[in-house]
């Protein structure tokens, strides 16, 4: 379950700082952009924790 929640936080963390990173570079974002943005950024966040913590598959 520990393990369950630390990816969990990481994936989240990644998530925000996408968002973040997505806010700043535009200004106005269609339906469709903001949609495939939100997978792009959930699929790399969730690749990131598992790397970090070591749970490739």
């Amino acid at each position: 379950m520990r393990l369950v929640l630390m990816t969990s936080a990481m994936t989240g963390l990644f998530c925000a700082g996408f968002a973040a990173f997505v806010d700043v570079v535009t200004e106005a974002l269609s339906m469709g952009t903001l949609i495939a943005l939100a997978f792009v950024s959930g699929f790399l966040g969730s690749l990131f924790a598992q790397v970090v913590l070591g749970r490739r598959r």
